[in-house]
This record gives C-alpha cells, structure tokens and sequence, in this order.
C-alpha cells in the first residue's frame, strides 16, 4: 500500500505544538481515536534510537493495544522518523505558519488488515484530538 498523509493547522506556537505532541503528560490526554477510548500510559525517549510506547485502551476495559516504535531521526520542533514492530515507517513534520500557527503533517505506511481508508480516518482522529487539546490548554 502507498503511504498516506495527512494534516492539521493548530492555532498555537511550535515550541507547544512538539512539547505536547511529544510529552507523556500530554500524550495521556490525546491519544486516542473516540471518546469512548482513553491512553492510560505513555512513554517516549525522544532520540534516535530510542522508543516508544503508549497503551490504548477501552475505557470499558474490552480491549487494549500497546502501540510501540523505535525513534530513526529526530530533528527538534521540525522532523520525527519512526518505525513500528512490524517495519512500517512513519513520519511528522512540524511546519511553522507563523509565530502562532503550526501545521503538522503525518505520512505513515498502513498496515495491511484493514483498509487504507479506515486507518486514515483513524490517525486523523487521533490528530484532530491532539489539535483539540493543544488549542483548549
């Protein structure tokens, strides 16, 4: 499958914009899909080489997923390469707008059990969640 892209503007600085995309405070109270699910656990060491890990769960306790990968490049309020278990890659890009506007783009390679259309509307929940937060504290 091609990888797919997608993006948000968010009406804050990129100095906040990558700290609260990038720290485990502020991963726990973004990172999920639908409000019926929640992130209860989240860990990043923000260099190359290093790792990932945040848990999502529903909130009903039904199901759970460790999401995890491994930090390729890093380059600071700009750029994060990753990939996940399975070899996917997945890239952000933090555009600054101005002095309080940033874009933030994902590129990420699907896997291969669901389809392409569904994964995407599945990351861009996520990014609408996190741009959500972000604008609201």
């Amino acid at each position: 499958m091609e990888p797919t892209t997608i993006d948000i503007t968010i009406l804050a600085p990129i100095r906040k914009v990558w700290e609260y995309y990038n720290g485990p405070e502020h991963i726990v109270q973004w990172n999920f899909a639908h409000e019926t699910w929640h992130c209860p656990a989240a860990e990043n060491d923000l260099r190359p080489g290093g790792m990932f890990k945040t848990r999502m769960e529903a909130k009903d306790g039904s199901f759970g997923f460790d999401f995890e990968g491994t930090y390729d490049e890093i380059v600071p309020h700009k750029k994060i390469l990753y990939h996940l278990e399975d070899g996917r890659k997945v890239e952000i890009l933090f555009h600054e707008i101005d002095a309080a506007t940033t874009k933030v783009e994902i590129t990420f390679d699907p896997e291969k059990q669901n389809p392409a259309e569904m994964q995407r509307e599945g990351w861009y929940a996520i990014l609408n969640n996190f741009h959500k937060y972000v604008e609201n504290h």
